[in-house]
């Protein structure tokens, strides 16, 4: 199968930095609003960057510290994520998680600048593996300028090339999707494509209960897919939902 690397950006302004802190960090001891987290292996996420101060801190602090102007619209932080198609990692060890997503930050820091970047941390508390990084948008003569460092659906296709050349380098697996100047897809956000993730995995989950059924154990493997199929399409009709807005 087709392995790809896959980076995704989220525009935000100061608001959410305290609720993306608690799930980024995972300071939470459970959390309903996403049962992939397995709090028990949280003790595993891997910190590339540790922010120093609470987010919302670490924002102000590099804001203030160039002097940028804001206004209200502004998009004051960006969250990157970042991760590979879930058949990348299946057998991989820590070391060469680590690497993967190392190469990843080394090539975030070549493009907007380390300083930029307050966090960056690996979740191996879920799934799949994938690294949040967030960073304020800061151009190098001093602007708050998300629009400047992340552009236009161009600019957007071209920063997916040349994260996939650069991935490649060191993992030759890889390969370029198809250009969302081709195919016309929007970008997707973040959170969007955690959904979709989250429900394709479900929806092995329950091919794989279907195809466990035999005569012997029917009542129930059927009963597993049922309560699987239950939680599975309220929340797929919710995600098209989403995909239509």
């Amino acid at each position: 199968m087709t392995q790809h690397a896959i980076l995704r950006f989220t525009n935000h302004k100061a608001g959410p930095a305290g609720a993306l802190e608690a799930h980024h960090e995972h300071t939470k001891e459970q959390y309903a609003s996403n049962p992939d987290i397995d709090t028990a292996r949280s003790k595993y996420n891997i910190h590339i960057v540790q922010p120093k101060q609470r987010y919302r801190q670490e924002i102000n602090s590099r804001i203030t510290a160039a002097g940028c102007k804001t206004r209200k619209d502004s998009t004051m932080f960006v969250d990157t994520l970042i991760t590979a198609s879930p058949e990348f990692f299946e057998g991989r060890s820590r070391k060469d998680i680590q690497a993967y997503f190392s190469e990843a930050v080394a090539f975030m820091e070549r493009k907007i600048g380390k300083g930029n970047i307050f966090s960056a941390v690996v979740h191996m508390d879920e799934k799949t593996p994938h690294l949040h990084l967030c960073f304020t948008p800061i151009t190098e003569d001093g602007r708050l300028s998300a629009k400047e460092i992340l552009g236009n659906r161009t600019s957007l296709s071209k920063w997916q090339d040349e994260f996939h050349a650069h991935m490649k380098k060191a993992f030759p697996v890889l390969k370029r999707g198809e250009s969302a100047l081709v195919t016309k897809r929007k970008h997707i956000p973040t959170w969007l494509f955690k959904q979709s993730v989250s429900l394709i995995k479900q929806q092995k989950a329950i091919e794989q209960a279907v195809s466990e059924i035999t005569m012997i154990n029917a009542g129930k493997k059927k009963e597993e897919a049922l309560v699987l199929l239950d939680r599975f399409f309220p929340r797929l009709e919710a995600h098209l939902g989403q995909v239509k807005k």
